[in-house]
């Protein structure tokens, strides 16, 4: 089965912060998309999601052009995200004053077979709507998701700490390990959202689901969604990249 889709994305700096330290990479022809929220200050966690952008964007797309089956795909997502990882640390090495600079990173590849595979490291989000019911297909690498597996907090509580913003795992902060990696089947009418923690740190899930599930072009419902981050506060970059699955071919 070969899927067809639709995407639409966008960027904002939000209310608060002066620069936009997010990166993305939308390729709907190859099936390429990518959200990376780069941390560091001093423009450096601008070019930390640059260059997890740049490498892991760039890896995928030539894989794609390669014709690589899924499996050989998803070698190519670990590895790219490992490739990123080496280079910022290396881009550090050679510019000392970036150094703490790092990134999120959140990509997703849609395979010629129906299914995706994603892979992960961080706070950015991929969720997953089917059916009108939406659904976080990745798991956040935060010191807050980390108490809540084990009990010390609730979800609703994760989302007031004061220390929600601490990621346990990105990259460039320390040699990584693998790279979460996902996989999934896709169909018609399925909407995969890409996003930073701007988006999902202002809206909750089911602000978004409402967004998602309006009857209006892609491309409103992403800037809908950006504009009501902005509105509850806009306190971090802001970006969203939404895929609609909008048929199949056998």
């Amino acid at each position: 089965m070969r899927l067809h889709w639709r995407a639409a994305g966008a960027t904002h700096v939000g209310r608060v912060r002066k620069g936009n330290e997010d990166s993305f990479v939308m390729d709907p022809e190859r099936g390429v998309f990518l959200v990376a929220d780069g941390m560091g200050g001093h423009a450096a966690g601008e070019i930390a999601s640059a260059i997890a952008a740049e490498t892991i964007g760039g890896a995928l797309r030539a894989g794609v052009d390669a014709g690589m089956d899924a499996d050989a795909l998803a070698a190519t997502m670990v590895e790219s995200f490992r490739a990123a990882d080496r280079a910022i640390l290396e881009h550090v090495d050679a510019h000392p004053e970036t150094y703490g600079m790092g990134t999120t990173a959140t990509a997703i590849v849609l395979c010629t077979d129906g299914t995706y595979r994603m892979g992960h490291v961080g706070d950015s989000r991929a969720y997953l709507l089917r059916g009108g019911e939406l659904a976080q297909v990745s798991r956040d690498h935060t010191w807050v998701q980390r108490e809540v597996d084990e009990g010390r907090l609730t979800p609703a509580g994760s989302r007031r700490h004061h220390l929600s913003h601490i990621l346990t795992r990105a990259l460039g902060a320390d040699p990584l390990d693998t790279p979460d990696l996902l996989a999934g089947t896709l169909v018609p009418g399925d909407q995969l959202l890409l996003c930073s923690d701007g988006l999902t740190g202002m809206l909750t899930d089911r602000d978004l689901g409402r967004v998602l599930t309006m009857k209006l072009q892609i491309e409103e419902r992403v800037a809908r969604m950006i504009r009501g981050a902005n509105v509850k506060g806009g306190k971090d970059n802001i970006t969203a990249v939404l895929v609609e699955i909008d048929g199949a071919v056998d």
